[in-house]
């Protein structure tokens, strides 16, 4: 396994990472994704450490701390063997402080997460998302504590906007806090948003790009078509849409370019969709997700070989769209303003 630099920092990460956000499956939602139970995860997670892949990603929210819970079950005994990541800022309860990115939020959320994960630190941990409420000041010192308390290594932040992220970075410098080295964001072959605006930052900035839904949020698993139909009981039903919306002519015309991957290299769809994303600038690491072994091992599959510069290309352009104003002035002037990847 490829281990890559976690953006600016010393620390290196897996090039691919496990979800857990299957693991528990305490709610609805979570179990259109799937349910693991502490003896699947463990053996999910026996197949990664054998596979070279040592960092399990979560979150206090998936299936209401379920997901820490069974992680934290699964990993007893070679805790020194794996890296943590997991996240806080959604509304975790009822009460009207657990939400947000509060002092009194976060040091709640950060104890709980380690009494369910059975640990003493976390390796990264992430804010789920932005809290427009809540000044900065007080969530990054806040971080701070935490990381000098020796409760975190190395802080990230997800979902962030381009100035959630910059305005984030200049208060931590100002005041000499520890500053975010990662930004977990959405990120595919059929959602090129992230190179935008975040791409360009992460570079200058050195976070590291942890990458969620690699595969569009299932609709890049190969069976999505043309002319294919779904069986009435496919996932792909309730997690698709609820993932940013494409245009079926836009999906078809990005897996035929994938189809045409796949002949030339004998990989699958997913295989491929993956391995692009590892190819891209900024990116540490791809979170994969696997509901059972079988998928794992597919997804596994994706590193160890590379995409050529064509078959780069011929994905490149079969997934590019124009991007917004102020995005396709800038690149009319390239002399002067370059783009970290080749926009057509």
């Amino acid at each position: 396994m490829e281990f890559r630099q976690l953006g600016g920092s010393g620390f290196k990460v897996p090039a691919l990472s496990l979800g857990t956000a299957t693991f528990g499956g305490g709610t609805e939602f979570f179990k259109a994704w799937g349910a693991s139970g502490a003896k699947e995860a463990t053996k999910l997670i026996s197949i990664c450490l054998e596979a070279g892949v040592n960092m399990f990603d979560s979150a206090d929210v998936y299936s209401k701390g379920l997901s820490e819970e069974v992680l934290g079950k699964a990993i007893k005994g070679r805790r020194d063997k794996v890296l943590i990541s997991t996240k806080a800022t959604f509304r975790f309860s009822d009460e009207p402080n657990d939400v947000g990115s509060s002092r009194s939020h976060l040091i709640k959320q950060v104890e709980g997460s380690l009494k369910r994960l059975g640990t003493d630190y976390i390796d990264l941990f992430q804010l789920h998302g932005f809290d427009a409420v809540t000044p900065i000041e007080e969530t990054v010192s806040t971080l701070d504590d935490l990381v000098r308390a020796g409760k975190i290594r190395y802080l990230g932040c997800s979902n962030f906007s381009g100035w959630h992220l910059m305005k984030s970075l200049a208060v931590s410098d100002r005041y000499g806090y520890s500053r975010y080295v990662a930004h977990q964001a959405y990120y595919s072959l059929i959602g090129r948003d992230y190179e935008l605006e975040l791409m360009p930052l992460a570079l200058d900035q050195g976070v590291g790009c942890v990458v969620w839904s690699p595969l569009g949020w299932g609709r890049l698993t190969g069976k999505l078509r043309r002319g294919a139909s779904l069986p009435k009981q496919s996932r792909l039903h309730k997690t698709a849409d609820n993932g940013p919306q494409v245009t079926d002519e836009y999906l078809y015309k990005v897996v035929d370019a994938l189809d045409d991957v796949a002949k030339e290299t004998g990989k699958t769809i997913p295989q491929i969709a993956i391995n692009w994303l590892l190819q891209r600038p900024s990116v540490s690491t791809v979170i994969i997700g696997a509901r059972n072994e079988e998928q794992l091992r597919q997804n596994l599959g994706a590193v160890g070989w590379n995409l050529t510069k064509e078959q780069v290309a011929k994905l490149d352009a079969a997934s590019l769209t124009k991007p917004p104003y102020p995005y396709w002035h800038q690149l009319e002037f390239v002399e002067r303003n370059p783009f970290p990847v080749e926009r057509g």
